[in-house]
């Protein structure tokens, strides 16, 4: 993730490679938030906080509700729960693709707070944006599922392990079809077979399932319903999707 503004006397440290991802979402729900910078890039309000529970503290993004900027094609006050739909889908793909992602109440109010992740730096993005990475080909279709309207180069986070997280879905899940990505390298390619046993297991789980249940808390029915229907088209074509010829294709600037 980008650097915060200034240099917090006490850098916030990194989680540890074995923490497990409920423990990360126990830190980040119940410890204590402290802000330490401000992200100046981001366009929406984006804090950089140490999250203390006990004796482990690590380094957050907190964006809360309050500093979000008004669009013209997303309802106010809706992104931070966006986010939080987003890692609830990527968890329930079993790639996890977002980092662990929680809603909670913290110095400014109510917001999404995630857990902060150390990128390998020596990894060129445009050339890991152009790959046929299998783990970029993941979030393709990730993408396609949440409708992700902003997928840039800078919102993957290589690490060294070679595992991608992706970040910032603050505007995905819209019930019109917004995919605007710089990962288009696989369009009207056959899905692959893990991902179609990924998607069959997504159309059941939020057709009926805990998911769906979840998502219904964070979005509106008409979101839910259009994600289960975007899951259940990539079944019935089997591949890729292509760009919209009503959208803008790729995000703006690209990385």
């Amino acid at each position: 993730m980008t650097a915060p503004e200034s240099e917090p006397a006490v850098k916030p440290s990194s989680p540890p490679p074995s923490m497990h991802d409920d423990d990360a979402l126990a830190l980040l729900r119940d410890g204590t938030l402290e802000v330490a910078g401000r992200l100046v890039e981001a366009t929406n309000m984006t804090l950089y906080c140490s999250v203390k529970l006990g004796d482990t503290s690590v380094a957050c993004v907190y964006k809360p509700v309050r500093g979000e900027r008004p669009l013209w094609d997303f309802p106010d006050g809706t992104l931070a729960a966006r986010e939080v739909a987003a890692f609830e889908v990527s968890q329930a793909t079993g790639w996890r693709i977002v980092p662990p992602t929680v809603y909670r109440d913290g110095p400014f109010g109510p917001g999404m707070c995630q857990l902060w992740i150390d990128t390998e730096r020596e990894i060129d993005l445009m050339r890991l944006v152009k790959s046929r990475n299998p783990v970029v080909r993941r979030m393709a279709v990730f993408d396609a599922v949440v409708n992700n309207a902003d997928r840039k180069g800078g919102h993957l986070l290589p690490l060294p392990t070679g595992h991608v997280y992706g970040v910032d879905h603050g505007v995905c899940f819209s019930a019109e079809d917004k995919l605007r990505t710089v990962l288009w390298q696989w369009r009207g390619k056959p899905l692959a077979r893990e991902a179609v046993g990924v998607l069959a297991k997504l159309e059941r789980d939020i057709e009926s399932g805990a998911l769906g249940r979840r998502l219904r808390e964070l979005l509106t029915l008409a979101e839910v319903e259009a994600t289960w229907q975007r899951v259940r088209r990539l079944l019935d074509t089997g591949v890729h999707p292509y760009p919209s010829e009503g959208w803008p294709a790729v995000p703006w600037p690209p990385i």
